[in-house]
């Protein structure tokens, strides 16, 4: 068992469990999965770039990505339905922890002039988004075999009723949350 899982079980859980007052531990929140996406939109002109974000994902995540198609064509961004305009990996499980263990404790606190992130950027249901600016706050990237920085969005699904609850759950495993109203 990795250890964020263990931290979740022996001491997330319970304090979630008492603090909202439910009734039965299914109730209780938990992440459902993980969902790392790179949008590029130089995909169109640059079909390496899609080949290299690809190999970067994969080796942030070690597991394979999705390349994702284009779902409407937009005439002025000269895009056309069915393009390959990026790529994303879905995470659960032991991969899933690992994951969120190494978020926490490698890759934030290597983000420059760190100051925490958002606390509002929840959807209403229970699911926070992430945007890194670059993937070098990974250790798994070696700067001299990157092409170009890219950014990408961490989207982590849990099963709270709400934000409050899910902003809870974050809270307790780690997620370094800034002190601003409107970070």
């Amino acid at each position: 068992m990795n250890r964020m899982q263990e931290r979740y079980t022996k001491e997330v859980a319970p304090a979630l469990f008492k603090s909202f007052g439910f009734k039965n531990v299914m109730q209780i929140p938990r992440i459902e999965k993980v969902v790392l996406n790179i949008g590029l939109g130089e995909a169109m002109d640059n079909p390496k770039a899609l080949e290299a974000a690809t190999a970067d994902l994969a080796n942030i995540t070690g597991q394979k990505p999705v390349q994702t198609k284009a779902k409407k064509a937009i005439a002025n961004f000269k895009l056309r339905e069915g393009r390959l305009i990026g790529a994303k990996v879905t995470l659960r499980g032991d991969r899933m922890w690992a994951f969120i263990d190494r978020l926490l404790n490698i890759a934030l606190p290597r983000v420059r002039d760190f100051r925490g992130v958002s606390a509002n950027a929840f959807d209403g249901r229970g699911n926070y988004t992430l945007g890194l600016k670059d993937q070098l706050v990974f250790p798994e990237i070696e700067y001299d075999k990157i092409d170009k920085l890219r950014g990408m969005e961490i989207t982590i699904v849990t099963t709270a009723k709400d934000d409050n609850q899910a902003r809870a759950l974050l809270q307790l495993l780690g997620m370094p949350f800034s002190n601003k109203k409107d970070a």
